[in-house]
């Protein structure tokens, strides 16, 4: 089959890994953008990643390849107004069915007709469960990899009252006042990246996102209803969601609940072989026989 995307130019200057590709994916709002790392050897099924708040495709990055090695055609993308993805202008373009309804084009896209893997870090994994809900014959089954049942109110009411007064830089400014203004030659490539891509960033994503934090709706029937098999994991030192909350979620919803070692709220960048072999552990129960994707 005719691939639904096209090649894109890396944003930012962190170094692309082999292997790696990045893309464009067309949605009705525009461009958003992925990447995405084909499987060494036979495929075992295809995986996709919804980064979260402040993020963008670029927090799994070295992460692809490391799931592909295991034989996952893995994909990230930016979410509607992260880093180098269309950002429609308005508040209200930023909503939770806006988001879900972007992944769940996205994972038509990427899947072509196969279930997805679906896994959603933090804000990533209230979109993908909003997506499960919404379209469970999509996925073959969804983490959410640091993510909570519900929010709370005025959860990052600070930050979005900065976004909404001076605009997203001035968020990295305040959090690294020793670096306001050096070149990106004088940082590390770390932060120069961090500091481009909240700049990059939409406001209205910032907000609209900051206010689906904020909701204390719960929807954890809803997922359970939907009978996709679901893992709930966290690094040990996650403080960006209370623990609690997490391991709640997963009793109610019958599912695995690991804790990973040495790391805390990316565990994908902290620990990632501890964090790839509990992904691959629960996948491998229920990885579909799966074609080549080169033939698609």
């Amino acid at each position: 089959m005719t691939p639904a995307y096209a090649p894109a130019d890396p944003f930012g200057r962190m170094p692309v890994p082999s292997g790696v590709d990045v893309v464009a994916l067309p949605l009705p709002i525009g461009l958003v953008t992925a990447l995405h790392a084909r499987p060494l050897g036979a495929a075992r099924g295809l995986v996709l990643f919804v980064p979260g708040f402040t993020g963008s495709k670029e927090d799994f990055l070295d992460f692809l390849p490391v799931v592909a090695a295991d034989g996952w055609d893995a994909w990230a993308y930016s979410q509607r107004g992260q880093a180098d993805s269309v950002a429609p202008a308005g508040e209200e373009n930023y909503s939770l069915e806006a988001f879900a309804a972007d992944l769940v084009t996205v994972a038509g896209l990427v899947g072509q007709g196969r279930p997805v893997h679906l896994v959603g870090h933090s804000f990533g994994g209230v979109v993908a469960r909003a997506a499960a809900i919404a379209s469970p014959a999509l996925f073959a089954d969804l983490t959410l990899l640091c993510s909570g049942p519900h929010g709370w109110p005025r959860r990052n009411a600070k930050n979005a009252a900065l976004v909404r007064a001076k605009g997203s830089a001035a968020w990295w400014d305040r959090d690294n006042l020793h670096l306001v203004g050096l070149p990106d030659d004088a940082l590390t490539a770390d932060q120069a990246f961090k500091r481009l891509r909240l700049a990059r960033t939409s406001d209205d994503n910032l907000l609209g996102a900051a206010r689906i934090l904020a909701d204390e709706t719960d929807t954890t029937a809803d997922l359970a209803a939907t009978t996709l098999p679901v893992l709930v994991a966290h690094g040990v030192d996650d403080g960006a969601w209370p623990q609690d909350w997490q391991h709640g979620m997963a009793a109610r919803l019958g599912a695995p609940y690991v804790v990973i070692p040495a790391a805390a709220h990316s565990p994908q960048r902290e620990n990632p072989a501890a964090t790839a072999a509990v992904l691959n552990d629960f996948w491998g129960r229920r990885a579909p026989a799966a074609s080549d994707p080169t033939d698609r």
